[in-house]
């Protein structure tokens, strides 16, 4: 059975892109998501589709515009693959991918006090030997298309309740996550939903978004309660 009662929060990504005069409205636009409700984390990801990074002076000059918006509202700044950046920008963690630094290194390279996820797409293998080296999260995906990134593989909700039913370390659920379709990853027990365009191209905003996404995890605790 699924994890009985759901507790899941949101993790937010960066877009793709917040070259030049983007970052200014971003800056806003992060502003109106973090006052609407509940999120955990921010993930600074500046990559194109096929993986391609910005400058590290790009990365560095968002990363310290973000990093006290975030802060103020007791969201964890997460660097994405860079744990060099993540160390040198004082960020919360690092995220790193199964082509990125190895997890020792990383873990060098932050300190222990610091979140290391690590993406294990579909791999049950992956995530178990990410979980025994000490890794804070993993994340699994993706689960719906994305326009973001070209997924490397794809997920079902089945993975996210046989982690939780069998491991203890959290677990991320990315890819093409929207209000409408998350419901069933929050009942399988995602821990946290990976979200970026369904927040930051959602139709009514960023603030109506987290305030839709925050509900839908409180009628999925709702539901489950219910249930049992």
């Amino acid at each position: 059975m699924a994890n009985p009662t759901p507790s899941c929060r949101l993790y937010l990504v960066t877009p793709p892109s917040l070259a030049g005069d983007a970052l200014t409205s971003f800056v806003d636009a992060l502003g109106a998501a973090l006052n609407a409700g509940d999120v955990a984390c921010l993930q600074i990801r500046l990559k194109d589709r096929d993986d391609i990074p910005a400058p590290d002076a790009e990365i560095r000059r968002v990363t310290e515009a973000l990093i006290p918006i975030a802060q103020a509202h007791n969201v964890a700044v997460i660097m994405n693959d860079r744990p060099d950046l993540a160390a040198e920008l004082d960020c919360d963690g690092v995220h790193i991918g199964q082509q990125d630094a190895a997890y020792k290194d990383t873990r060098a390279t932050v300190g222990a006090d610091a979140i290391v996820g690590v993406t294990c797409h579909d791999s049950r293998h992956l995530a178990m030997a990410a979980a025994e080296a000490g890794a804070d999260y993993v994340a699994f995906g993706a689960f719906y298309p994305t326009t973001t990134k070209s997924p490397k593989a794809s997920a079902r909700p089945d993975l996210l309740q046989w982690w939780s039913e069998v491991m203890e370390t959290p677990c991320i659920a990315i890819g093409g996550i929207t209000v409408e379709n998350c419901a069933p990853l929050i009942s399988a027990g995602a821990d946290f939903l990976a979200v970026s365009a369904g927040v930051w191209n959602h139709p009514q905003g960023p603030g109506a978004a987290i305030a839709e996404f925050n509900a839908a995890i409180g009628a999925a605790m709702e539901q489950a309660q219910t249930a049992d």
